[in-house]
């Protein structure tokens, strides 16, 4: 893993996201390296020649570019990599921007992966309006460890219970779906007693990521498979929201 520290203009960003304004990213790159990420696009720009996975930019400046004109923003934290990847226990960079951003109070969303978000409740617990949500493709270890580099499904449905226990809105971001593979029927008979809401997004066969996940991939029609997803979640009265619905490429 190649890591180095960078100086940077602004951690802050536009977004293009559904439901926020902008987006903060405390890193370039991500350890967990997805085979399926669409961040990998960030190459293009960054000059990296490492692989996707096998380098990581710090952002050591990225608190003090945060500016009081933020306050109250609609923002989501880690929309191009995680902030609770594994480096972020040395760097506690996230930690930082979480400090920063309490004295804004903005309409906070925190997409990650990793459990490693437990260890910032007394942050999280601040923020009037926040919201954590959690990804997962799979249940099964073995077949999702294939396809990413991150904590067993077990320990994110083990960090969305602590984080609703201490009153912080939770969601399950299950992401991507992979057709007969992603458990999503199950994901919610495990979790509904716990998780606020819960997203989807099907795969997206971006053409760089295409060869990487094609064994996983069969030709499925995602409208039937929203109308399924949208029947469950009413059956089983919990709040759902389909966060992404991608096309064939």
């Amino acid at each position: 893993m190649k890591v180095k520290s960078i100086q940077i203009k602004s951690v802050v960003s536009k977004s293009k996201l559904p439901d926020a304004d902008y987006v903060i990213n405390p890193y370039i790159g991500c350890e967990h390296g997805c085979k399926y990420c669409y961040a990998r696009f960030m190459k293009r720009f960054t000059g990296h020649k490492e692989a996707w996975g096998e380098f990581v930019d710090v952002k050591e400046n990225a608190v003090e570019t945060i500016s009081d004109k933020y306050a109250g923003a609609n923002m989501v934290l880690g929309s191009v990599t995680d902030p609770y990847q594994p480096i972020e226990k040395k760097y506690e960079l996230t930690r930082r921007i979480l400090k920063r951003l309490i004295d804004l109070q903005p309409e906070l969303n925190i997409l990650t992966k990793s459990d490693l978000v437990v260890r910032d409740v007394d942050l999280i617990k601040q923020f009037k309006q926040c919201v954590v949500a959690i990804s997962l493709s799979m249940l099964n270890n073995e077949k999702r460890n294939k396809l990413e580099k991150s904590v067993s499904a077990e320990r994110r449905i083990t960090a969305l219970k602590k984080l609703h226990e201490n009153g912080i809105k939770t969601v399950l971001f299950i992401s991507p779906i992979f057709p007969k593979l992603t458990e999503w029927k199950k994901m919610i008979e495990l979790t509904k007693d716990f998780v606020d809401e819960y997203w989807f997004e099907n795969i997206n066969l971006y053409p760089s990521i295409k060869e990487n996940v094609k064994e996983y991939v069969e030709d499925v029609n995602w409208d039937e498979v929203e109308k399924e997803i949208k029947s469950n979640c009413k059956k089983e009265k919990v709040k759902y929201k389909i966060y992404f619905h991608h096309g064939k490429k």
